[in-house]
């Protein structure tokens, strides 16, 4: 029997304003981010204020806010902003790429590190496990709203969202890999490895995790499949994370000193 879809994505009416489980979500995952974040700057000795963990917060916040932004209309509708350039502003209106909110906080992050003075990797291997845990319960509201849903199949926990076909929950695939990536760098952050350590294997996990949940993922409308007429945006991203992170760790154990 298939599951129907027919979750309210808002949460409270206030009169003319709506509280919404996604934007909830946005701002409990930055208060969540901040606190982890926090004990494992102190847990390995970083001298870092509560301000600076603040103003960092703060350049992460807009470094997933704008570097997501342009990335979606670049990649997934270019079109858009030449017809209404206002639409950037119109967060939401949807249209957020992770991949670009992941290249705005490393940009954005290795401002803040040059101008505060801290090592860049190790900030970065300690940012990615609040990180992940925020993007996992993020999951789940793209499931309560009903987006980002995957393709057609014949589970039986298939959905139907709408469309009177059954689908995969692929939302609920990417929060278990999510949960999965968090639970498995948690327990790693003690362990005595190399600075970069962290990061690399988060660039590993996710974009290993990802490239495959994105063949039960239905491909955006918009742009279909975009290499060989089988892969999608997402897995040719996620293909170039798995570089990245598998060179960054030949870089950290083989050529750094």
């Amino acid at each position: 029997m298939v599951y129907i879809h027919n979750l309210d994505p808002v949460l409270l009416n206030l009169g003319p304003f709506e509280i919404r489980y996604y934007g909830l979500v946005y701002v409990l995952g930055l208060v969540l981010a901040f606190f982890i974040f926090r004990k494992l700057a102190r847990d390995r000795k970083i001298p870092m204020s509560e301000d600076d963990m603040l103003d960092y917060l703060l350049y992460c916040a807009l470094g997933v806010l704008i570097g997501s932004r342009l990335f979606y209309f670049i990649f997934y509708s270019p079109w858009t902003l030449l017809q209404n350039p206002l639409e950037f502003f119109m967060v939401w209106h949807g249209g957020m790429s992770f991949h670009g909110g992941l290249i705005g906080v490393v940009v954005l992050g290795i401002i803040f590190c040059l101008r505060k003075g801290y090592d860049i990797l190790e900030i970065a291997d300690i940012s990615v496990i609040p990180a992940i845990l925020a993007l996992a319960i993020g999951r789940i509201t793209n499931f309560i709203n009903g987006e980002l849903y995957g393709r057609v199949t014949d589970v039986p926990w298939a959905v139907d969202f709408g469309d009177g076909l059954p689908r995969h929950p692929s939302q609920l695939y990417e929060a278990a890999k999510g949960f999965f990536t968090f639970t498995t760098l948690w327990l790693l952050r003690n362990k005595d490895f190399k600075k970069g350590t962290l990061f690399s294997l988060f660039l590993l996990m996710y974009g290993t995790f990802r490239f495959l949940i994105e063949f039960v993922r239905q491909p955006d409308e918009q742009l279909g499949f975009v290499l060989f007429n089988f892969f999608s945006m997402g897995q040719v991203l996620c293909f170039v994370m798995i570089l990245l992170g598998s060179g960054l760790l030949v870089y950290i154990y083989k050529i750094k000193k």
